[in-house]
């Protein structure tokens, strides 16, 4: 009895430790895949960028660069293991740039991705986009999917932007991780918590929030309770039949996105 004893107690300690130690993995997933600017080939013209970290390492990725000169700018960050070099082939709105640039340890970006890495590249890289003598600093938009509205809510609260799209956003990791892992002590576990909830009554720039009805990843009601507390204009569109990884190529996806990113720009 007492071995079984010693068994169920290093079984329930073991799951939450492996839990603490795959975490990274679990959530990041970053992808190694990458192609040179020439590679790509979409639409509109694309130049390779790179960013210095504080620490020594680059992150890269590229822009897309919109007419007439200075643009205004989408920056958009990726979910995890997305290859955010597809976005170039995306039906953006024409007249808008469009900046995609890899997390750490994903693509051509050095170094290891977590938390507080994201969001100081995140200031990195909008500030260096910012200066560029092609770009409209006045009309900058944050667009996301996924992991990535996390970091994009937290960009508007450091930065001036002029708006967010987030596609797929949720409330909270560890709100999330509860979710998923109900028989986990995810708050204790968790390093990496991306609390976008706590931010979201702050930031007065507008918000649409575009999700799928039938999403298994982020269930639709995580990201209605970050839509329910924005602090400014805010709109909410429910794609049915949608699921997490399909959405964007659903019909009801780009008609919202292209007229909300006409009114910052006519704005």
């Amino acid at each position: 009895m007492i071995g079984w004893l010693v068994l169920g107690a290093a079984l329930a300690l073991g799951v939450p430790a492996a839990a603490y130690l795959a975490q990274d993995r679990m959530l990041f997933l970053p992808h190694l895949a990458n192609a040179p600017a020439g590679a790509i080939r979409p639409p509109r013209p694309v130049e390779e960028i790179a960013f210095a970290t504080a620490d020594g390492l680059h992150v890269r990725g590229w822009l897309a660069r919109g007419t007439p000169s200075p643009a205004p700018l989408i920056v958009y960050y990726g979910g995890n293991a997305e290859n955010v070099a597809r976005q170039a082939f995306e039906p953006w709105p024409e007249g808008w740039s469009l900046a995609l640039v890899n997390y750490r340890g994903s693509g051509a970006s050095e170094g290891r991705p977590s938390e507080r890495a994201l969001y100081v590249d995140a200031e990195l890289v909008f500030d260096a986009l910012a200066r560029r003598p092609d770009v409209d600093p006045a009309r900058i938009v944050l667009a996301a999917r996924s992991l990535g509205t996390g970091v994009a809510t937290y960009g508007a609260t450091r930065r001036p932007v002029r708006g967010l799209v987030l596609i797929s956003p949720f409330d909270s990791m560890v709100a999330l991780a509860r979710h998923h892992y109900p028989f986990l002590p995810v708050r204790l576990l968790l390093k990496h918590r991306f609390d976008s909830i706590a931010r979201a009554p702050g930031i007065r720039v507008p918000l649409l929030a575009i999700v799928g009805e039938r999403d298994s990843v982020i269930p639709p009601g995580h990201s209605r309770r970050l839509h329910d507390v924005w602090g400014g204009p805010k709109h909410w569109v429910a794609v049915p039949g949608a699921d997490h990884n399909d959405l964007g190529r659903q019909r009801a996806f780009w008609e919202p996105v292209r007229a909300f990113l006409e009114a910052v720009r006519a704005g």
